[in-house]
């Protein structure tokens, strides 16, 4: 019988009774976790070493801190405001950043926060490198004795939805309880703040053990920032909506590559003609690629497309919003099978259009204003949602395989990665040293799946180069010290320089692709250690096209008229940073540049000092330097206001630069 408490200590004292020896607590990633609960077990676990703790989860997010330099600076007041002041923070998140766990308490996660523990021991050592799929069976390994997650509740409490995390509650009580062990004490905290969501999703309120509903006040949900689109993401993002055919299925990750290609999405089928113009500014002949032609289109949406994604995100609000994600599915293999033929009845319509849904996942994740829609649905797009287990949405073989493989047809599945290598393997969650920058997750199983269906593709996006140490970094190397994906999966990699089509390439042509969307100044080595290793033809010579149109600067003059008409907007899902901020964070990134060297900095430090402080009075207020004080305070002035003019006479310079420039 379910019991209901309305504090967090009555709950903590609970748990505690309901096991006898050590705690093997399993919690939701992303915003499925209840902080203070976790916050409370975790005070508890400290207090009493002789009962070991160990937490199993993922994604523990934490907002990031302000301090007094410029990045601490801009960061402090939009924390803030972003996320509220209220917002709970993981103690064992802290803890795991100074390696300060005890000894008796352990956390184990499958999937980080971005870069955030590359410097704690304790969480490099306690990853578990998981594909999403494989998690359930890990906790079975484990023991898990307690699971712990926030839930939306009905209006009469009857009925909790697990909202944002159907991904591994559902797989792991199978799992546990088919191998044997005891049904893990169930534990649901109601957080007024989640959608409620249907379907698959919602339980009956006898499903949870212990229910707790503390009292207001209720912290905000993690919010993700929404991050600027720069030319190469959305190039990325072009280049890969060219490869969507309409009635397909979809699949994204997160971040500004997915924003970019989720834009062009939309365009595509809201603006068709602005759509093409980008894409002809990218490159005129993109329609006649051999990949553009054999498994993509440029046409709108007719059919529209079925997004099938571990994660729903910002990306898939605009492609709902504009009518790009419609196509229905239904749990019945026949009907799907007379939908795939086009021997649809018209009762068979009316059958989908009652029952189907256009949209599966197995978590969801972004801003506050994605959480805002999700609570504002309509009936019938709410009914159009179904949150599924990660079991069913990141695999074939999770529940029915002949029914998935129906659903699934034309599948895109997009990830992005940190590397590639020039022989197809990719890199995407560490580094060669062995530090684990965030993890797996589902990409595996997504590339996996794009290999198992006949008609589907895995595309990996990734940025050619980046900034490091005051120049360019290459992102296709000949060699790197750790994959994620191995070479004999490779299929299709986008970069903003084009489309490399290697699935079952020989390495002679997986080279010769490769190199084709690396940056200019990369391509000779790549070609070099090609013919080193005895995998290039000898002879060979890149064509000078390569090198003239690889360049950022021949990317931005392309790419520059639609900037100025509206095309490309800087943040083309919405910003949650005023006009002030954007400013502002255009001129932190280029000051971030500049002075990545120690020559690079004192020369940005000398321009600075000569040019003095400018008249951007808002910019300056912001920071907290409208009125400097010391030599520190003086100097930082200087900077913003150097970056500004600077971000200011660069974006002045674009609106009055001829299109005939590109």
């Amino acid at each position: 019988m379910t019991a209901y408490v309305d504090s967090i200590e009555d709950a903590v004292s609970r748990i505690r009774a309901h096991v006898d020896g050590a705690l093997h607590v399993g919690a939701p990633l992303g915003i499925g976790k209840p902080h203070r609960l976790l916050n409370a077990l975790y005070d508890a676990a400290v207090a009493d070493p002789t009962r070991p703790f160990t937490l199993y989860t993922a994604l523990s997010l934490d907002p990031p801190s302000g301090g007094s330099d410029l990045e601490g600076r801009f960061i402090g007041p939009f924390a803030k405001r972003h996320f509220g002041e209220d917002f709970v923070r993981l103690k064992y998140v802290d803890a795991l950043r100074r390696n300060a766990l005890p000894p008796h308490v352990e956390i184990e996660e499958f999937y980080m926060q971005s870069g955030a523990m590359l410097r704690s021991s304790q969480a490099q050592r306690r990853y578990a490198s998981l594909n999403y799929t494989h998690v359930a069976r890990a906790l079975v390994d484990r023991g898990v004795n307690v699971l712990v997650q926030k839930v939306a509740a009905n209006d009469d409490g009857t009925r909790f939805s697990l909202s944002s995390n159907t991904d591994l509650t559902f797989d792991a009580i199978d799992a546990l309880v088919a191998a044997g062990h005891p049904r893990p004490l169930l534990v649901g905290e109601v957080d007024p703040a989640l959608p409620w969501l249907d379907g698959t999703a919602a339980v009956d309120a006898s499903f949870f053990d212990v229910v707790i509903a503390p009292p207001p006040p209720y912290p905000r949900l993690f919010g993700l920032p929404r991050q600027p689109v720069s030319d190469a993401d959305y190039a990325i993002g072009f280049y890969a909506s060219a490869l969507v055919r309409d009635g397909g299925t979809l699949q994204i990750g997160i971040g500004a590559l997915a924003d970019a290609l989720c834009h062009a999405l939309a365009l595509r089928h809201t603006d068709n003609a602005a759509y093409r113009g980008v894409l002809h500014a990218l490159d005129p002949d993109l329609a006649k690629h051999p990949a553009v032609q054999a498994v993509g289109g440029l046409e709108p949406f007719e059919t529209g497309l079925y997004g099938c994604s571990e994660m729903i995100n910002e990306g898939f609000k605009r492609l709902v919003e504009v009518g790009v994600i419609k196509r229905r599915v239904v749990d019945k293999a026949s009907l799907m099978r007379r939908a795939n033929d086009g021997t649809l009845s018209a009762l068979d319509r009316e059958l989908i259009d009652r029952d189907g849904e256009f949209l599966h996942g197995a978590f969801y994740l972004g801003s506050p204003d994605f959480y805002a829609w999700l609570r504002g649905l309509d009936d019938d797009t709410r009914r159009g949602i179904g949150m599924r287990r990660v079991g069913e949405v990141n695999a074939l073989y999770g529940l029915d395989e002949g029914l998935e493989r129906l659903q699934r047809r034309d599948a895109r599945f997009f990830n992005s990665c940190m590397m590639a290598t020039a022989l197809g393997a990719a890199v995407s969650d560490g580094l060669e040293d062995g530090r684990v920058v965030s993890g797996v997750g589902g990409q595996y199983n997504f590339v996996a799946m794009g290999h198992a269906l006949p008609d589907a593709r895995s595309v990996l996006l990734l940025r050619a180069a980046r900034d490091a140490g005051g120049g360019r970094e290459a992102n296709i190397r000949w060699h790197y010290g750790h994959t994620t994906i191995p070479r004999h999966l490779r299929d299709v990699y986008i970069t903003e320089y084009g489309i490399a089509d290697i699935r079952g390439a020989t390495d002679e042509d997986c080279v010769r692709a490769m190199v084709r969307i690396a940056e200019a100044p990369h391509q000779d080595g790549l070609l070099e250690r090609a013919r080193a290793a005895g995998k290039l033809d000898a002879r060979f010579v890149a064509p000078e096209t390569w090198r003239t149109r690889n360049t950022p600067d021949a990317l931005r003059a392309a790419l520059a008229p639609l900037r100025r008409d509206g095309s490309l907007p800087d943040y083309p899902l919405g910003s949650d940073f005023d006009v002030v901020e954007q400013r502002l964070l255009r001129a932190l990134a280029w000051l971030r540049t500049r002075t990545a060297t120690r020559r690079g900095k004192l020369a940005t430090v000398f321009e600075a000092l000569r040019a003095g402080i400018g008249d951007d009075t808002p910019a300056l207020a912001r920071m907290q330097l409208q009125a400097p004080r010391g030599l520190d305070e003086h100097l930082m002035a200087r900077l913003v206001s150097l970056g500004l003019r600077r971000t200011a006479r660069a974006a002045a310079e674009d609106v009055v630069r001829p299109t005939s420039a590109a």
